[in-house]
């Protein structure tokens, strides 16, 4: 039996310095959910795909970093093979699901 994903709403913090006062968005992330990442990453090349593939799996606290940046992941205007870029470009590839090309 597989056990379930523990799930971490993003915490807001504010605080202020000598440029005024800023909000902070964190979100925990588990090594456990980063492990199963990796899992799901490494056994990619070996599964056959379906209709469906899952690339990614991206925290809520840098899909709202995407947004506030101007890349709405949910306008449907981004290519999968574009969010794969995007996570490799910011150093984020413990989120990519899979190693196959898109």
């Amino acid at each position: 039996m597989q056990d379930k994903t523990k799930l971490f709403d993003i915490d807001t913090n504010y605080d202020q310095d000598s440029d005024g006062v800023f909000r902070k968005h964190t979100q925990h992330i588990s090594q456990e959910f980063l492990d199963g990442l990796k899992e799901q990453r490494n056994a990619s090349l070996d599964q056959r795909e379906g209709e469906f593939m899952r690339v990614a799996s991206i925290p809520v606290v840098v899909v709202e970093k995407w947004m506030r940046e101007g890349f709405d992941l949910f306008s449907g205007q981004h290519s999968a093979h574009e969010i794969v870029r995007k996570l490799k470009e910011e150093n984020l590839e413990a989120f990519l699901t899979t190693d196959k090309r898109v």
